[in-house]
């Protein structure tokens, strides 16, 4: 049943949401409504992301949990206002037809999402408005968690540890049940007229596979304390399994804030573990990790971290790259893993570090290439994790992978999926084969590998272990160079 909440004469204040997309644990949201009356907008300003606007997953995602949010909103007499930007001229046409004083928003870490929000803020308070930002998308601001010598971090163990030796995250404040409304409504966009959703572009797989919005997300959140949670440390690296939690798109939007996420695994334990010790707890720190990074390195997305891979020797991409984005690369493990991506928008981590190190060490593709793919088709695409991901896979990056750790995608396939089920699941010219043709087709018995399907199954695009050798030579030769 929907709730009428009071009409209020107090001072008006607009919540400008971006990647909190709900109403638990929203500080901005919690201040404005014990203000005033509260208006929640959502402005839709993919210009405003730099080089970076949202890819066709996540407009899919966001179409989807806007609606979620409204109306969540609307069952509290609330609603959800949509407006197009330029931002800043948004929220002065919002305060010109409401007379609010004040606009209230949580803070991203993102650098275009920086530089914007300072001229926000500064143009807002030089009106005289009130205009303020909360801590709402992360455990630690990346500018709290300092080295003894005062700068950042750039090894994950020695941040970790002065994360926990902080205060213990807050519990999360609980869902707000009542959000005082203005005497008027404005007006808002129509969600059809954004064209948020990509209509002939959206993959087909996405809406049978998740569910945007908060309620979506603390379901998957209790599913996984439940079922997964207790074997996580085992399971996390089982590709077919669902020994993960399947939360990063509920936590890159908001729906869920990363205190909530905290607690619950913390409560779900059954006796008390270190959090440095806890296998999923480290992932958050990870999140955080990468968060810190882009905060303190922004020029990360675009350039490495390490210089001496400036001038690295990448190859062309070519139709070598198509055939990895498509699934076709003729190596099972890859290709099962970049077709669950073009249908379900996702991927498990163990999968990701696979794919990155095939295109980056034995294709030789700039991370650049399998970064922009990544942030096109993941519906979890995170600046600041798909940076860090990226870049630790090809070595040039902070806390990277040494640059002689090759993933290779048929040991890895053998260890993480023994019975071939992933890739029988999502490559289905090989179901037919019989272990352990299916992790290498290629050299299965001739009488197996011109059976129908598996005979259009593509041949390899490069020997795995001349290309491991070529890449080793090459990441060598540039160390001694440098």
């Amino acid at each position: 049943m929907n709730k009428t909440n009071r009409v209020t004469t107090a001072p008006t204040t607009i919540v400008w949401l971006r990647q909190d997309l709900r109403l638990t644990d929203q500080p901005a949201l919690n201040a404005a409504a014990a203000r005033g009356a509260v208006i929640p907008v959502f402005i839709w300003a993919p210009e405003e992301e730099g080089n970076w606007a949202p890819g066709i997953a996540s407009r899919w995602w966001l179409h989807h949990t806007l609606a979620a949010l409204d109306a969540d909103l609307r069952r509290l007499g609330s609603r959800l206002v949509l407006r197009r930007g330029p931002t800043l001229a948004a929220l002065r046409a919002l305060i010109d037809a409401t007379g609010a004083d004040a606009v209230y928003w949580n803070r991203r870490y993102e650098p275009a999402a920086i530089a914007r929000d300072q001229c926000v803020k500064h143009s807002l308070q030089s009106a005289g408005l009130a205009a303020r930002s909360f801590h709402g998308s992360l455990l630690y601001e990346p500018w709290t968690i300092t080295k003894k010598s005062g700068g950042p971090f750039q090894v994950f163990t020695p941040f970790w540890k002065t994360c926990l030796a902080q205060e213990p995250p807050a519990a999360p404040t609980t869902d707000i049940d009542d959000l005082p409304r203005p005497a008027h409504w404005p007006a808002g966009d129509d969600p059809d007229d954004l064209q948020l959703l990509p209509r002939a572009e959206q993959p087909a797989g996405l809406a049978a596979t998740w569910v945007p919005g908060s309620q979506g997300a603390r379901r998957q959140l209790d599913r996984f304390v439940a079922d997964a949670l207790p074997g996580y440390a085992e399971t996390r690296d089982h590709i077919a399994d669902e020994g993960i939690s399947r939360l990063s798109p509920h936590l890159h939007f908001g729906e869920l804030s990363p205190r909530q996420v905290w607690a619950a695994v913390a409560a779900a334990q059954p006796a008390p573990v270190a959090a440095g010790h806890d296998p999923f707890l480290r992932q958050l720190g990870w999140r955080e990790f990468a968060h810190h990074l882009l905060y303190h390195f922004p020029h990360t997305p675009e350039r490495p971290l390490r210089t001496e891979f400036e001038h690295f020797a990448w190859q062309p991409a070519t139709r070598a790259l198509q055939a990895w984005q498509r699934g076709r690369t003729g190596v099972p493990l890859v290709d099962a893993a970049m077709r669950q991506l073009q249908h379900e928008g996702w991927m498990p981590n163990r999968a990701r570090m696979v794919v990155a190190s095939y295109l980056t060490k034995n294709l030789l593709i700039s991370w650049r290439e399998g970064a922009a793919w990544f942030w096109d088709t993941l519906v979890d695409a995170d600046l600041a994790n798909n940076t860090l991901g990226w870049q630790w896979t090809a070595g040039c990056g902070s806390d990277a992978a040494p640059y002689f750790r090759v993933f290779n995608p048929v040991s890895q396939a053998e260890k993480f999926d023994p019975q071939g089920d992933y890739i029988r699941r999502w490559i289905p010219e090989l179901r037919a084969l019989p272990q352990p043709w299916p992790f290498k087709p290629w050299e299965a018995p001739s009488n197996l590998r011109t059976r129908q399907p598996a005979e259009h199954y593509p041949a390899p695009l490069v020997d795995l272990r001349f290309s491991r050798e070529r890449a080793l030579r090459l990441y060598q030769r540039m160390r001694q160079e440098n």
